[in-house]
């Protein structure tokens, strides 16, 4: 199989660039214009082409796509003009930007330009920053071989930062990246236009009766100024809060702000009102998602766009102002649809996390109970509340699912306290106490985890000493210097690690104070993270279940296209006359355990439908 390296160099402008807008809108524009392309073939010099569409065209033609591999940095932009533009679809796509995303992402940044410097294989030019506001026609003969050289220059240092980096990067992550290109690249996924736009009209006319009803000025309502004014005139006090980024008092009208929730119960129907037509006002992120989808739906089918590698642990997270990671459920999903003659089938993973710690911690009451199908849930229940499982409640049950899906971490009975009663449930600060001891009590392999994990951190922390103390389940993850090594050889990697020395008034990423002898690392931007044995725990379970995931996944893609993946979940499209054949395998695949996690037992929840929200189970 060729390799070829290809960038592509377009026109852009002030208001229209990838800064500005997202991949999929600048490609279909009828703005898009290519200035060039170079290319290269295996180790053969680099090329570039220049001209019109028919003279472009025609050089991409030289080339065997179907039977070649394509590489680029961020192939996910030139490989949406290679299929989009020209409809070249390549055997295989590799992205030096994703690479880099899982090897340094978590504390580097990965553009061609950093990327080059930290690897040592040279430097990135500046000439696209003369080139905004010009088309091709406004070149010059000398400007245009400047560009000409450091397009070429781009392509030089992207082949030889993949020769530096893809020695031992895992092939399967390889065969990920490109699933994870497909899924945007290839796109199959239509819009329900005439679903979307009734709810627009419907979110629309909701906000336009919620602000007649509290009879104020939409002004007041957006601004945090004018709305706690408001409040101080009606005799209320605004609610504040401690901002977790400054430290100082600010006012705590977020709507997921405990302060802003009791003005929304409020005795005073006024203020109820008012606080729901803010509610309403500020909240846009349903209208601004379905007016983007439309706006798709207009140019044509639905691109998936993936990050992969783009959390800590190596879940894929979203891109190009589509965050399908965390779309609700609802309309929205109900309005992606599959094209006639196709079904979806989307497959989670059940309780995946939960059966991984259970696993990895050596917990193997909880394992048994997972392999022979029983409530978990229940179980751990009937524990806390000493009583025998086919008399616990469906209220106990749901304490005992939080503790199972949440105290895994090492969750305190604040946490604990403040997570059941956004789910509306109250209990005291005594109740919530009793309940972690019993968790801690009855987990006890998953609780000495964590203080195995604690001192790991304290060994990893001490830079000299290579003789770390074991974690987990022998032989799953290793520990090394800087990083944990993980069973596919991608690490989770905690940059600097050291355990502080003196008092400070530091805060982490997060909004935590650092203090003495706590263990902390150094991720992007130099930010300090405060990292424990229940977070380590946290992260190696996600980066362990992200590859099992990873893994059934491409054993989907083998024989249908997979065209989503969130969280633990995965979706692909089938013909219809295939659909019960397909669900079996479907389901084979999710059940499928790796040889590095013999014996931890796997299941999943799988539905059809024509539509990503209108799934039968």
């Amino acid at each position: 199989m060729d390799l070829l390296t290809i960038d592509f160099e377009t026109y852009y402008d002030k208001k229209y660039s990838l800064a500005k807008i997202t991949t999929e809108q600048y490609v279909r524009d009828d703005k898009f214009e290519i200035i060039g392309f170079a290319i290269k073939r295996n180790d053969e010099p680099t090329v570039w082409y220049t001209g019109d569409m028919e003279h472009l065209r025609s050089a991409i033609d030289r080339y065997d796509w179907k039977n070649s591999g394509c590489l680029a940095h961020n192939t996910m932009f030139d490989s949406f003009i290679l299929t989009e533009i020209f409809g070249k679809h390549a055997k295989m796509w590799f992205d030096t930007m994703s690479m880099g995303q899982a090897l340094i992402g978590s504390f580097h940044s990965v553009s061609l330009a950093n990327m080059s410097k930290y690897y040592e294989i040279g430097e990135k030019g500046t000439e696209v920053a003369d080139a905004l506001g010009k088309h091709i026609s406004d070149f010059s003969k000398e400007e245009l071989e400047r560009y000409a050289k450091y397009c070429i220059n781009d392509v030089d240092l992207t082949y030889e930062l993949f020769k530096k980096i893809a020695v031992g990067f895992p092939k399967p992550e390889l065969k990920l990246i490109d699933l994870t290109l497909r899924m945007f690249n290839d796109p199959i996924l239509e819009i329900d236009t005439d679903l979307l736009e009734g709810e627009l009209d419907a979110i629309k006319n909701e906000k336009l009766k919620k602000l007649k009803d509290a009879n104020i000025d939409e002004k007041v309502l957006a601004s945090n100024k004018q709305f706690a004014e408001y409040l101080e005139s009606k005799g209320i006090e605004v609610p504040t809060k401690i901002s977790p980024t400054t430290g100082k008092e600010t006012f705590a009208l977020a709507k997921s702000d405990e302060g802003f929730k009791k003005l929304l119960n409020h005795d005073d129907e006024e203020i109820r009102l008012v606080a729901e037509a803010r509610k309403n006002i500020k909240s846009r992120i349903n209208e601004t998602r379905i007016e983007r989808f439309l706006k798709i739906s207009d140019r044509g089918a639905l691109p998936i766009p993936l990050r992969y590698y783009a959390a800590h642990t190596g879940r894929w997270g979203g891109s190009d102002k589509i965050n399908l990671q965390n779309l609700p459920k609802g309309v929205i999903r109900k309005g992606i649809i599959v094209p006639s003659g196709y079904t979806l089938i989307d497959s989670d993973s059940s309780q995946i996390e939960a059966r991984v710690l259970a696993w990895f911690s050596g917990q193997d009451d909880v394992v048994e109970q997972f392999r022979n199908k029983e409530d978990v849930y229940k179980h751990m229940a009937s524990k806390i509340y000493k009583k025998p499982v086919e008399e616990v409640t469906s209220d106990e049950r749901f304490i005992g699912k939080t503790c199972v899906l949440g105290c895994g971490y090492g969750m305190g009975h604040e946490k604990f306290r403040s997570t059941i009663k956004n789910a509306g449930v109250t209990m005291s600060e005594d109740e919530c106490k009793e309940i972690v001891h019993a968790y801690r009590q009855t987990a006890v392999n998953i609780a000495n985890l964590w203080k195995q994990g604690d001192r790991l951190l304290k060994n990893l922390a001490k830079v000299s000493n290579k003789a770390y103390s074991p974690y987990g389940r022998k032989g799953v993850v290793t520990a090394d210097i800087d990083s944990l090594i993980l069973p596919n050889e991608m690490r989770i990697h905690y940059k600097n690690l050291h355990t502080v020395e003196e008092e400070s008034d530091w805060l982490d990423d997060d909004g935590n104070p650092i203090i003495k002898d706590q263990v902390v690392y150094v991720g992007r931007g130099d930010k300090k993270k405060y990292i424990y044995g229940g977070k380590l725990t946290e992260n190696v379970v996600q980066a362990l279940a992200r590859i099992i995931i990873g893994e059934q996944m491409l054993l989907i893609a083998k024989k249908y296209q997979v065209v989503l993946t969130v969280h633990d979940a995965v979706a692909c499209i089938v013909p219809i006359e295939e659909r019960d054949e397909a669900m079996k395998y479907v389901e084979e695949c999710m059940n499928y355990t790796p040889d590095w996690a013999e014996g931890l037992p796997l299941t999943c929840e799988l539905g059809y439908g024509n539509s990503y929200g209108g799934i039968s189970k």
